[in-house]
């Protein structure tokens, strides 16, 4: 049911914006032909990177038709919600009938908002907020400086240069140790592989560990794996490790349905002592999918790093995962255990963020003598 709702209504949509575009503009059949069938294959070259077919492409066409595809889902979106208004609008009898017929003006007027809206979009998502937490516990001895990320989806859109970027962003903050909540890769490991991507991860300044998320199931778990090893990265995969006086726990993905319970992965080894002899140390979860925050606060966590829901990406989908999510975005506390729900780095699909941002976290841990002296 739900693919299905996800092949029906865009398709509704895309019929209702080309009925639209078919009546607004002042121009001959075959031009309005053209233009309803950009607007449509435009979104469905989407499915050309959903299935794969971007692989047999050259890699400029194939980035190209990605990020056409993908792009091509939130432009549609805002065109959907502005007609609908305006819509509404001549319901109501607060605009002419004839608005948004054969109107050039109009045409011209939509456009010109339309790529300024994303425009902005665009830039707002190439600036990467900092977003600094101070936590102070009895539990840590020394002062730790960690930055956070989730969700860099490294694929087509997010390549080599980028992630270069990303990684010049990272070692200025100078931090002990760096901490990944899954969606390294996007879904294709083809241009992690041709531009030979694990290399820049190589270049942090501090060791790395990652849980895994769910795209790295849609790339291939087995690639995904070998990608973390050839970069570096110390996947942690329902495992929990002690690591500069911490305790990490990562769990496997949600996608993977047998992945252990919370509680059993806390009951095993901790870097080669018993769960138990490390239970004094405080204890960092990173998990992908902020679902069943209660699970940590249950096993007395004292912090969970998360990802995923990308806050939506664009206005209004945000608010959808808000009413999905316990805590979509942002600090969230149950208990004793404090949360940190991270809009990501990356993004999938279109580079736009409207309405929210790109971010990484850096995490300054502290001991809690020294709460006054700061």
């Amino acid at each position: 049911m739900w693919m299905l709702a996800f092949t029906l209504m865009p398709l509704l949509a895309i019929a209702y914006i080309s009925w639209h575009v078919w009546c607004l503009l002042p121009l001959g059949t075959g031009w309005k032909v053209l233009a309803v069938m950009l607007l449509a294959g435009s979104f469905l070259l989407m499915f050309a990177g959903i299935f794969r077919s971007t692989d047999s492409m050259p890699m400029a066409l194939a980035t190209a038709v990605y990020e056409t595809g993908t792009s091509s889902v939130f432009v549609l979106l805002y065109l959907f919600m502005l007609f609908l208004v305006l819509d509404l609008g001549r319901l109501l009898h607060l605009l002419p009938r004839t608005l948004l017929h054969q109107n050039g003006h109009m045409a011209t007027g939509i456009a010109v908002f339309m790529f300024g809206l994303f425009l902005y979009g665009n830039l707002h998502y190439r600036q990467k907020y900092r977003q600094e937490l101070t936590i102070a516990s009895p539990k840590i001895t020394r002062p730790l400086r960690l930055v956070m990320l989730s969700d860099l989806h490294l694929g087509y859109h997010n390549q080599h240069d980028e992630l270069h970027r990303w990684v010049n962003i990272i070692n200025g903050e100078q931090p002990d140790l760096v901490l990944v909540a899954g969606d390294i890769i996007d879904g294709s490991m083809r241009p992690l592989k041709e531009q030979r991507m694990y290399e820049e991860f190589l270049r942090l300044k501090a060791p790395v560990y990652a849980c895994l998320g769910n795209h790295e199931y849609y790339s291939g778990e087995p690639d995904a794996r070998q990608f973390y090893r050839d970069a570096g990265i110390r996947l942690l995969q329902d495992t929990a490790v002690m690591v500069g006086g911490l305790r990490l726990i990562g769990r496997d993905d949600r996608t993977n349905l047998r992945r252990k319970p919370l509680g059993e992965i806390l009951a095993g080894k901790t870097g080669g002592h018993p769960s138990g002899a490390a239970g004094e140390a405080f204890s960092i979860l990173l998990d992908h999918q902020p679902y069943h925050l209660e699970e940590a606060e249950k096993q007395k966590i004292d912090f969970q790093f998360s990802g995923h829901t990308h806050h939506g990406q664009v206005w209004p989908i945000s608010w959808i995962t808000e009413c999905i999510y316990e805590c979509a975005f942002g600090s969230h506390r149950r208990g004793g255990t404090r949360y940190y729900i991270s809009s990501g780095i990356g993004i999938w699909g279109g580079k736009f963020r409207i309405g929210t941002r790109s971010e990484y976290v850096v995490l300054q841990l502290i001991p809690a003598e020294r709460t006054k002296k700061l």
